[in-house]
């Protein structure tokens, strides 16, 4: 009863959990949802104390930059100098206005916060301009470039604001912005053509009437009706008309009659058409805004009610479901624990079995449906594993077969090369002989280690105890650089005789690869003492080493022999070492050199090694190789 109850309590969790995942996307839904709803009701906030004061702002800058234009034209008459000064702190009021009430909102927004530093850093200029208008450093184009940038930092604030979800209301708003930077640009012509221009102030002027008047078309045609009459109102004027008439004049050389006149009014119709127009659009962004909340609600009540239909279903089919579970659960337990092992010793024994199936009776066709797939599965497993232990015998007989054959072979074609090496007398071809017969030394070896694959013994073996330093040097004579391998001096005791065959094989695998894992003018260095244990035999290399994983890994296979995977053609010798050192209890070890490489430590146990006999022997007859030896061997 626990157990099913535990059952109960996870299906249910499980099944819980999408919905979970629902009420977290109702809880994000609604929030992103009442988000644009706020963001939009914030448009108004933002144009109250952002916009309307950078507005504001904007125009006390266009003023004082046509003072500070006819101050320079007029050469600085006290007159002058008493309009630039009112009009200086009028600028100066805006700013400080400015300031004070875009604190209030310039954190809104990382993007916000950013433009409004630029247009702090702006206006933080505006004292240097204005000495060097006094000082008489700067000219009148400068002077309009000067101020440009501070107007342009406003108008850069204007677009950033103008930012919203609403795309009309975005549309719309930018729009407007280029309409109020056209008239902008009309106040930059209203400073600049003020008395004779130079040629450079001219095409200056030429762009900015080009600018302007594309602002205009363009936003003229994508404005909505009644955002469009107010602008064209001002457009169709007759002013206007003059306008373009003197800029034309203008720009071919002539100065104008009206000029100012005609720009300021043109500027204030112009400032107060935008004004108007932002107004309008802050006002239509509050009804839109309850919109998006009112569908919020309706949205966030609509996936509250699914939700709660949803949790009442998902508890009454989570206790169907969990009942079903545990009985499954139950016969497929005993399937596992009692029944399969069963089968599975009867297959290791080679007896016949029958594989139980599990059989659930459910209303549910999905767990129905498992539990029969759970008894195929069991079905399948025995057969793969019938198959398995088939294909492994079959594998098995082929390597001896084929092993056993290749033994026969290679004894008469070393009986044969006996017999030529014998009737040579020809120091060459008594050399390729030995070449040859070492070559089929080797081939030996590999025939043994099929041998070994299949799990049966080699053969091999001697009758006597054969001295280890024979042993050592017969592993070195069966690989390929025997050159390269130096068997130093060792004690004289002796290995019995049965198991003189599989030991050098073993060391031979060892030793071959050393030669095959490092450089090919380095040394391998055999040397073999006696131990508490038994004797001990060091192969050396100076290759590049191995890992502390990779060492960690060798010496595990080792220790332990894996099943021999057809697959893991690469690791054979590993295969064949591990095999051999568990047949004779060997241990063989991997570790690190002080040169660098990796040496092998065989260390074979006691009970294999003998003392030498207290009178000579004839020493036993080793077939003749080159070998490199130390001083002394």
């Amino acid at each position: 009863m626990g157990r099913s109850r535990t059952i109960r309590t996870k299906i249910i969790g499980l099944l819980l959990v999408p919905l979970a995942s629902m009420v977290v996307l109702w809880g994000v839904i609604t929030a992103v949802t009442a988000g644009e709803s706020l963001e939009l009701r914030q448009y108004t906030t933002l144009w109250t104390n952002l916009r309307h004061p950078a507005h504001k702002l904007g125009n006390e800058l266009q003023r004082e930059r046509l003072a500070s234009v006819k101050f320079l034209n007029a050469g600085k008459t006290a007159t002058d100098r008493s309009a630039i000064a009112q009009q200086r702190a009028r600028s100066d009021r805006a700013r400080e206005e400015f300031r004070k009430l875009s604190g209030a909102s310039r954190d809104t927004s990382e993007a916000i916060r950013t433009q409004v530093d630029v247009v702090y850093t702006q206006l933080s200029r505006l004292d240097s301009i204005r000495g060097e208008i006094d000082a008489g450093l700067s000219d009148r184009l400068h002077t309009v470039e000067a101020y440009n940038a501070a107007i342009d930092a406003l108008f850069g604030l204007h677009r950033r604001v103008g930012l919203i979800d609403d795309i009309p209301i975005y549309e719309q708003s930018r729009l407007v912005i280029d309409l109020g930077y056209a008239e902008e640009l009309l106040t930059r012509e209203q400073a600049i053509a003020i008395g004779p221009t130079t040629p450079a102030e001219r095409r200056l002027f030429a762009q900015l009437v080009g600018n302007r008047r594309f602002l205009i078309d363009h936003a003229l045609g994508e404005l909505d009706p009644t955002l469009r009459e107010i602008q064209v109102s001002i457009i169709t004027s007759p002013v206007y008309q003059r306008l373009r008439l003197m800029e034309d004049q203008i720009i071919a050389g002539g100065a104008p009659r009206g000029w100012l006149a005609t720009t300021e009014a043109l500027s204030k119709s112009f400032s107060a058409a935008q004004l108007k127009a932002s107004i309008m659009l802050s006002a239509r962004s509050e009804p839109v805004a309850d919109a998006v909340l009112v569908r919020a609600l309706l949205l966030a009540g609509t996936c509250l009610l699914l939700i709660i239909v949803s949790i009442v279903f998902t508890l009454r089919m989570g206790n169907r479901l969990s009942k079903e579970l545990f009985t499954l659960r139950e016969a497929a337990l005993e399937v596992s624990r009692e029944r399969l092992p069963e089968v599975v010793a009867k297959l290791r024994k080679g007896e016949t079995v029958e594989v139980p199936e599990l059989s659930v009776a459910s209303t549910t066709a999905e767990i129905g449906d498992v539990g029969q797939a759970f008894s195929t599965v069991q079905q399948t497993a025995v057969e793969a594993a019938v198959g398995q232990a088939q294909l492994r015998d079959g594998v098995g007989h082929v390597f001896r077969n084929l092993a056993r054959r290749s033994q026969a072979l290679l004894h008469r074609q070393r009986i044969q090369l006996e017999d030529m090496q014998h009737k040579a007398t020809d120091p060459d071809a008594l050399e390729d002989l030995f070449r040859l017969d070492h070559l089929t030394t080797r081939m030996r070896r590999h025939a043994e280690g099929l041998i070994i694959l299949s799990g049966a013994t080699p053969g091999r073996g001697w009758s006597r105890p054969v001295p280890l330093l024979d042993v050592v040097r017969g592993a070195a004579a069966e690989v390929e650089d025997y050159q390269r391998v130096i068997v130093e001096p060792m004690p004289t005791q002796r290995l019995n005789g049965p198991v003189v065959g599989d030991v050098i094989h073993l060391i031979a695998e060892l030793i071959e690869n050393a030669t095959v894992y490092s450089p090919p003018h380095t040394t391998v260095m055999v040397r073999g003492e006696a131990a508490a244990r038994g004797f001990a035999v060091h192969v050396e290399d100076r290759g590049l080493g191995m890992s502390a994983e990779e060492l960690a890994d060798f010496n595990g296979r080792l220790a332990s022999p894996p099943e021999f995977d057809l697959a893991d053609s690469e690791q054979l010798g590993l295969f064949v070492v591990s095999r051999l050192a568990a047949r004779h209890d060997i241990r063989v070890t991997l570790r690190g050199s002080p040169y660098g490489g990796t040496t092998a430590i065989v260390l074979i146990p006691a009970e294999h090694v003998t003392d030498p006999p207290a009178a000579p022997e004839e020493p036993i007859r080793q077939p003749a190789r080159p070998m490199r030896v130390v001083q002394g061997e």
